[in-house]
């Protein structure tokens, strides 16, 4: 079993933290292999970026994502650079807002800088998606995703960025209450702890 993300959009939005904070909530927490790439544009905030997940149940020997299983897209500019490289079935995740899809294309949408400013800060839109393919995907706990955000940032940090995480789950099972998408990963429930 093997399963790449990837994760895209500009600079600022916590691309690179959302994918190790999603990667060490596999390996970490879920019992599985994970490795995490980044690849970021010349400038720092407003230029391209992305993070790269590969989940694997044994030891991954190529660490790049070529052909994602799941595709999370936060700019247009990612959504058009990036959506023609995953898989006919993969799950794909935009930001509803920022993201004007391709007529035939019927990706999950989720307002997530909008839900995350009606929290106070803008900046936490990355978790906010996390809880959304969370929700939507179920193929990682909640309670992994949780705890990597607690041993990852900052003590001072870590409420809100729990509480933008809880919303962007709540919109998936509100929103998308039987949806899970068809990605070849054993339910969580089955791996050990």
């Amino acid at each position: 079993m093997r399963v790449e993300i990837r994760i895209a959009g500009f600079g600022g939005q916590g691309v690179v933290l959302a994918g190790y904070i999603l990667g060490k909530a596999f390996a970490v927490y879920e019992g599985l292999e994970a490795v995490m790439t980044q690849s970021y544009g010349p400038e720092a905030r407003g230029g391209s970026s992305s993070s790269n997940v590969v989940v694997s149940d044994e030891p991954i020997d190529y660490p790049f994502v070529l052909e994602p299983d799941v595709l999370i897209l936060l700019s247009q500019e990612a959504y058009t650079r990036f959506r023609p490289t995953a898989k006919p079935d993969a799950l794909i995740i935009i930001e509803e807002d920022l993201v004007q899809p391709w007529a035939e294309d019927r990706p999950l949408g989720i307002p997530a800088t909008r839900l995350a400013e009606e929290l106070g800060r803008r900046i936490v839109a990355n978790m906010v998606v996390l809880g959304f393919l969370a929700g939507v995907w179920g193929q990682v706990r909640p309670e992994s995703v949780e705890k990597a955000i607690e041993t990852t940032l900052a003590p001072r940090l870590v409420p809100l960025n729990r509480k933008a995480f809880a919303v962007g789950y709540e919109y998936a099972r509100t929103r998308f209450p039987s949806f899970r998408g068809a990605v070849p990963l054993e339910s969580p429930e089955e791996r050990p702890r």
